[in-house]
């Protein structure tokens, strides 16, 4: 028996420098750069550069607009993970049911994740113009008046939904390939032992979706808190009175449209990265834990 080795000793190198490359260019150098920047209030139009140390730091810890953008990310977070992966969990035990034209609707199930953020921005904008909008005509014919340009809970919301709707594909892929997986002869002995429905998906089809269920949780963490900045671009732009305005758009704002604000918009950069890889330490800490693996 032979063992497999490369002909020579540089190829394995050889062969992920292009990969690696890419890595530096686009995150490592752009992350020590965006380090670099945080120090210093930076006037671009006179190309100064002042050294501050922490003070832009200490300055979006005491803003009361960061808070209120950090809130807002966090509470739009817990929507897309919680509502989102809720429902797509449901789907996917509806479409992983053995019917007649159901292949059809799993590839239906999917297509949203096939759109970016910014077309899904532009599809929900037409569905819900206050003016021609299908489904807020369709509300106000049953007295709710949906308004997400004048009305800061309606544009929340609205951002909400349109992410849950982008994720839902996505979501359901994985589920549909976790319960596919699921040994039948466990289903089969507890429906003989007397488990109904219910007993059934908590006792034996949850724990057994677990790994499923971690591995989504991270990535739809990941999603609304960088991935989002298209869908609000398009549609709200962070307002009706920054209603809408996530850390990763307020970053933009202050870095691109506000061009004296580069510092600031760079120590908002490695604050972001500082709580969102905080926050998938802390979810393989302890739902990791959960996670049951056969």
């Amino acid at each position: 028996m032979h063992s497999s080795s490369f002909p020579s000793r540089w190829l394995p190198y050889l062969l992920i420098a292009p990969s690696a490359l890419l890595v530096v260019i686009f995150f490592i150098y752009p992350a020590l750069q965006s380090l670099y920047l945080s120090l210093y209030r930076v006037n671009l139009v006179r190309g100064q550069y002042l050294y501050v140390g922490l003070e832009n730091f200490e300055r979006l810890l005491n803003s009361q607009e960061y808070i209120n953008s950090l809130v807002t990310t966090g509470t739009f977070t817990l929507f897309v993970v919680v509502v989102g992966l809720s429902l797509s969990l449901l789907l996917a035990l509806g479409a992983s049911q053995r019917l007649r034209g159901f292949s059809i609707y799993r590839t239906l199930l999917i297509w949203p994740f096939a759109l970016s953020p910014a077309i899904v921005g532009a599809i929900w904008a037409l569905i819900t113009d206050p003016t021609i909008g299908v489904l807020t005509n369709g509300l106000k014919s049953i007295g709710i008046n949906f308004n997400r340009v004048t009305s800061s809970s309606d544009a929340f919301l609205f951002i909400c939904i349109a992410a849950t709707w982008n994720m839902l594909g996505y979501n359901v892929i994985f589920f549909l390939a976790g319960l596919k997986n699921i040994p039948p002869e466990l289903l089969e002995a507890a429906s003989l032992d007397g488990a109904n429905v219910w007993v059934r998906f908590w006792k034996i089809v949850f724990p057994l979706l677990s790994p499923t269920t971690f591995f989504l949780l991270i990535m739809n963490t990941l999603y609304a808190c960088f991935e989002v900045f298209g869908l609000i671009d398009v549609t709200t732009q962070g307002g009706p009175g920054r209603a809408t305005n996530m850390l990763i758009y307020k970053l933009y704002n202050d870095g691109f449209k506000n061009i004296n604000l580069i510092g600031s918009a760079s120590a908002q950069s490695i604050l972001l990265l500082i709580m969102v890889t905080t926050l998938t330490l802390l979810q393989f800490r302890f739902a990791g834990r959960r996670a049951f693996y056969r």
